[in-house]
């Protein structure tokens, strides 16, 4: 018996030796707290701080995370601007607006929602053993004002959205037990960062009321390192160290200081630097400069080797120590012309944004484990680049992004528009210049942290003035960062660089009037007459913003604090207009046109000389505003099935080949004429790259092929590999072709089509006709075939002709852009019907059917027969969801009438696509498989019509 005490006495000593150990200087606030809601806002003057509370909740946590709130109702009071107001008037969202089934299209839904001041408590107990040091709290993020209070003494305010609240409570908290409590409060009062900031508002994040991260008490040494910053210099491979000192006695000290630095997350053969200083240390803060070398194979950081030291400064003085270690890179982020460059070599930005999207908590991790996890899915998209929108991410995105190698974009918390500006002498503008320092002096070092903005899209009388001092402000105090006044406008003469959102194929309200939309396919445009005059880099302002279909499936995974009833409210509408079945049809057809868009509007950014980068809005989800499903991931940063990271990586990556083309549209004798480029943004130049070019057929069988000139490709853009001169030659059937070309490892692809160039005339026994006039009638009545081929501006409203047809997807989406055109996300389609044996397709829209859709109305067929299962369809809006075709065929009395939305008549000599695609339906209609299921009637085909 004596023995096996023995064992487990040993056993527990080298269990607890294994395990970490709490640092004695901090005491973890982590766990159970009370709390009291305050929606009245009298605690203050009824002295709440002097009560204790009855209700229990778990921090890290909000309200919410712990089901503590109101239901929400039509009267909750959001933060965030509703510009689509149909839910609280339009008779389609009665049911949602009744009690008990609540359902919010604008945005995710909080399962509870409160605003205002609530009040958190809990009681701690100070250890002897700190007694006499400077004691601080430490909250990593609130949201977002807080007030402290330590046994009824007030001890502050602080109200930084981006940076984590510190209170000195040395003065108040001696060894004993002690009452600690905190009022947060959510409301927007006199500081007004624009409501619909991702910072805080319900678009994104929810405007939550919590304290997340690291919740601590910290003791430190009387005289202590407050900060460290280090800047470093390339140059001469060193890191210049700044020390902020806060001696809390009442005499000066000296001060003993001792550097070291050392590799993080690589080896080294080289000694590890070591630096000794001695300074005098007044009462107060004190600043301390010290500088220490690297040696000349110091490692830097960059996307590609993210080498990381970490500097450990040791303080000693008489009787007391203190120490601060910090992580940083050895690296130089600058203006060189109108790129970036990254310790000397240009780069190109390919970045996305994170609007605060984080469904599951309602508010960001301030864990590195997630925020790796989303870093290595950008990386593995191509991407090398993040900006946060109108928001400051946690330290543990700062860290994640340094150990992966991300440039980041970071805001201070702030789209000064719709409800205030800057610049005019309101608190916002006092508080941004504070956010900015809180910020730079919190995240400065991460060398991640590589470009800087007050915000986002601002408003304001003076906000030019305004954002020139700031953009100068920090250009001259902090030159580890490039600086920019706005995302998005304006262009001052201080910006660094502009963000401007000019260079795209799709703005806000061009509606068809886009490139992509009113130019027939081609990949041979590119931005350069768009980039400022002033020859600074430009990255180009939220590009893309293509939509894909809900994914219904999706919903179940909003298992946390926020709930997709914006999709249930769509997936309902589909149900209801008998569509459901369609549902993941739609997705993935959607879905790969999305991915089109996007691969167009990235590859036109590449081949622009002189181009700085472009930000993606977005790689993944905005699921709010309207519910913008802009994403080939979804909001949880997943894949949705129809596009992988290596296919999207394929146009978007470091190194892209590229082709410009014409067209993709060829017949039979054309001649494929295109130059073929790279983009060339790795870490160093390719030496004599091997490069080529081949035609394949949809089965991989190759049509032809080619090999270009080995050569250097130094890193940049706009280089040349060769010259494609490809001559289609005689063939009686039409063809999709993939044009791929490769460079080393690097391999990028182009659909075309070639059709026949001879054109059989329209049988005899067909009726080609636009409009349903006596002719058409009675071919109908005797047992003919007609095909009426309507076009745009043909179809009453009501039964089509509202809907705004266009090539793309949906740009945002129809309730934010108060109906912007395009209306509908593409064709769905099955390939092996025989209408379309002659006009190769997939399932989905691809350049083929540009020309259909540009010249087309869309038919609502739920106005002549619901059962009419149209031989192409048009995915709807999913707000909307009427069941539209471009195609459809029916029985009219005897006869059989196939309709085509497009205009199929007009100009065909010019428009090969839309012959081809005539030709095949007319080659159906003759063959015996043309044997409509469902009628209508001549009334009901006249109704449709103008």
């Amino acid at each position: 018996m004596k023995y096996a005490n023995i064992i487990i006495l040993l056993l527990t000593f080298f269990a607890t030796a294994c395990q970490p150990q709490a640092d004695k200087n901090q005491i973890d606030l982590a766990g159970s707290w009370q709390y009291k809601l305050d929606p009245s806002d009298k605690g203050t003057q009824e002295e709440w701080f002097n009560r204790n509370f009855e209700g229990i909740l778990e921090l890290p946590g909000s309200l919410t995370t712990n089901n503590i709130g109101n239901e929400v109702s039509v009267n909750t009071p959001w933060t965030g601007q509703i510009v689509d107001s149909s839910y609280f008037k339009s008779p389609k969202y009665s049911k949602y607006r009744e009690p008990g089934n609540i359902k919010i299209p604008c945005w995710l839904q909080p399962i509870k929602y409160y605003k205002g001041a609530a009040w958190y408590q809990k009681e701690v107990t100070i250890p002897e053993d700190w007694k006499g040091q400077a004691i601080e709290l430490y909250l990593e993020r609130c949201h977002w004002e807080s007030q402290v209070w330590v046994d009824g003494q007030e001890a502050g305010m602080q109200n930084s959205l981006g940076t984590a609240h510190q209170y000195n409570l040395t003065s108040l908290l001696t060894p004993g037990k002690h009452r600690l409590t905190v009022c947060v409060d959510n409301r927007v009062k006199e500081i007004d960062p624009g409501l619909n900031s991702h910072s805080i508002s319900d678009h994104t994040q929810s405007n939550w009321n919590g304290m997340i991260g690291e919740l601590l008490l910290k003791a430190q040494a009387p005289i202590h390192i407050k900060n460290i910053q280090a800047f470093p210099d390339l140059a001469t491979k060193s890191f210049k160290v700044r020390a902020t000192v806060l001696n809390t006695g009442s005499v000066k000290q000296n001060g003993k200081f001792r550097l070291n630095v050392q590799p993080h997350n690589f080896k080294s053969n080289e000694d590890i630097a070591t630096v000794n200083y001695t300074a005098e240390l007044l009462p107060g803060e004190n600043e301390v400069e010290l500088s220490c070398q690297l040696g000349e194979s110091a490692a830097l950081w960059d996307e590609f080797t993210p080498n990381l030291y970490e500097l450990n400064l040791q303080l000693q003085t008489e009787g007391t120590q203190s120490s601060k270690s910090i992580i940083t890179g050895l690296r130089e982020f600058k203006v060189e012309g109108s790129r970036f460059a990254i310790n000397g070599r240009p780069i190109f930005l390919r970045g996305t944004l994170e609007c605060a999207i984080f469904p599951k908590t309602g508010y960001p991790p301030c864990d590195t484990t997630e925020w790796k996890r989303i870093m290595r899915i950008v990386k593995a998209h191509g991407l090398n680049h993040i900006r946060f929108h109108s928001w400051c991410p946690p330290k543990a995105a700062f860290t994640a992004a340094d150990e992966l190698g991300v440039y980041l974009q970071v805001e201070c918390s702030s789209w000064a528009n719709t409800t205030t500006t800057i610049g005019d002498g309101k608190p916002i503008d006092t508080y941004l210049w504070d956010e900015s320092k809180r910020m730079v002096e919190a995240y400065g070092n991460h060398p991640s942290f590589c470009l800087m903005a007050y915000g986002n899209e601002p408003a304001g009388r003076n906000q030019r003035e305004f954002l020139s001092d700031f953009v100068n402000f920090w250009t001259e105090n902090d030159s580890r960062r490039v600086y920019t006044g706005g995302a998005g406008w304006p262009v001052i003469e201080a910006n660094s660089f502009h963000n401007i959102p000019g260079p795209r194929i799709q703005g806000w309200g061009e509606g068809l009037n886009s490139i992509i939309n009113s130019q027939s396919p081609r990949s041979d445009y590119d931005w350069r007459n768009d980039l400022t005059a002033d020859g600074k880099p430009v990255v180009s302002h939220e590009i893309g913003q293509w939509c894909a279909y809900p994914n219904f499936k999706e919903i179940e995974k909003y298992d946390g604090v926020l709930k997709a009833r914006n999709f249930e409210i769509f997936q309902e509408s589909l149900e209801k207009q008998g569509m459901i079945h369609l549902a993941d049809r739609f997705l993935l057809a959607s879905g790969k046109l999305q991915a089109l868009c996007y691969k167009a509007d990235i590859e036109a950014a590449l081949r622009t000389p002189g181009f700085a980068g472009f930000q993606l809005l977005d790689l993944h989800d905005f699921p709010g505003q309207g519910t913008a499903l802009v994403g080939v991931l979804d909001a949880f940063w997943d894949e949705k099935g129809y596009v992988s990271p290596e296919e999207y990586s394929e146009f978007c990556n470091a190194i892209v080949p590229l082709a410009r083309l014409k067209k993709h549209i060829f017949t039979v004798g054309d001649t494929l004429q295109a130059s073929i480029e790279v983009a060339n943004f790795n870490s160093d130049i390719l030496h004599q790259a091997k490069s080529g070019w081949s035609l394949k057929t949809t089965d991989g069988s190759t049509v032809a092929q080619g090999i270009f000139k080995q050569q250097d490709i130094p890193i940049g853009n706009c280089f040349t590999l060769g010259q494609l001169n490809y001559i289609f030659k005689t063939n009686d059937s039409p063809k999709q072709l993939r044009l791929e070309v490769s460079i080393e490892n690097a391999i990028n692809h182009w659909d075309l089509w070639v059709y026949p160039a001879q054109k059989t005339a329209t049988p005899s026994e067909i009726l080609v006709t636009r409009k349903l006039n006596r002719q058409a009638i009675d071919q109908l009545n005797k047992g003919g075939k007609v095909l009426l081929s309507l076009g745009k501006g043909t179809v009453q409203e009501g039964h089509g002709g509202e809907v705004g047809v266009g090539f793309s997807s949906i740009f945002w989406n129809t309730a934010w852009t108060r109906g912007q055109k395009p209306h509908t996300l593409g064709i769905l389609c099955n390939p092996d019907h025989p209408a379309l044996s002659q006009f190769p397709t997939e399932y989905y829209s691809n350049w083929q059917w540009w020309d259909a859709v540009s010249h087309a109305d869309a038919i609502n067929i739920s106005q002549l027969n619901p059962e009419i299962d149209p031989i192409v369809r048009i995915i709807d809006d999913w707000v909307t969801n009427r069941p539209l075709a471009l195609l459809l065929e029916v029985t009219v009395g005897k006869g059989k009438l196939l309709v085509s939305g497009a205009d199929l008549t007009s100009n065909l000599q010019e428009r090969p696509a839309a012959q081809q695609l005539r030709v095949s339906l007319e080659q159906y209609m003759l063959s015996e498989q043309f044997n409509p299921k469902q009628n209508s009637s001549i009334e009901q085909l006249k109704s449709l019509l103008q």
